[in-house]
């Protein structure tokens, strides 16, 4: 029985795999793409004065969290919390976009296990790509029958209802207060304001 041996040029195999193809460049490309927009989203997150290029421990944190790469197993928060210090400059608190890569390529390895650098790291990408602060659109409005039946003044009893009109408009300090009666007159004397009148038609 003849048997054949094959013998493929080590330089044809190198061509094939140093060059990805176009397409898993142009994808990890967008992908980034889409890290850095959800870096920027939670980089201003709470925070009016954030210009969405350098983001804070908190911010890096909550990021973590609500993109599932502190799972409390692989990676906690304490884990975050020493990559962000190691990424940062030393008299910083943020950490810039550039620094933000650095402490995904030190944590996609611990989250990923058994993954090469690469797969982790695109992995840990696809976790971030296309996320904001998951309390973004998330309040929604009461349901109106509870909140009514709390806010009807004509139903309060006792002292609240002393701090409300017939109409159930507050009636602010007045309401609040024991306010002393000053007139001069008898507490429920019924003529009281007429002593003027009284006055001048004497």
């Amino acid at each position: 029985m003849m048997s054949y041996l094959v013998v493929v040029s080590p330089l044809y195999l190198s061509s094939r795999d140093s060059h990805p193809s176009k397409d898993s460049m142009a994808d990890s490309s967008m992908s980034l793409a889409e890290v850095e927009m959800a870096f920027q989203k939670f980089a201003v997150h709470g925070d009016t004065k954030a210009t969405g290029k350098e983001m804070n421990n908190k911010n890096f944190a909550k990021m973590c969290k609500d993109c599932r790469i502190t799972d409390g197993k692989n990676i906690t928060t304490t884990d975050v919390d020493i990559v962000f210090s190691k990424v940062k400059a030393k008299t910083a608190r943020v950490i810039t976009f550039e620094q933000f890569k650095q402490a995904l390529a030190e944590l996609a390895p611990k989250r990923f296990k058994g993954k090469s650098q690469e797969e982790a790291l695109q992995q840990m990408y696809g976790l971030i790509a296309g996320k904001e602060p998951a309390n973004v659109g998330v309040t929604k409005v009461a349901k109106a029958g509870a909140v009514d039946r709390l806010t009807d003044a004509s139903k309060y009893t006792g002292a609240h209802k002393e701090r409300f009109d017939e109409s159930g408009k507050g009636k602010g300090k007045a309401g609040r207060e024991e306010i002393a009666d000053t007139s001069g007159y008898v507490g429920a004397y019924k003529g009281s304001g007429s002593y003027e009148d009284k006055v001048k038609e004497a």
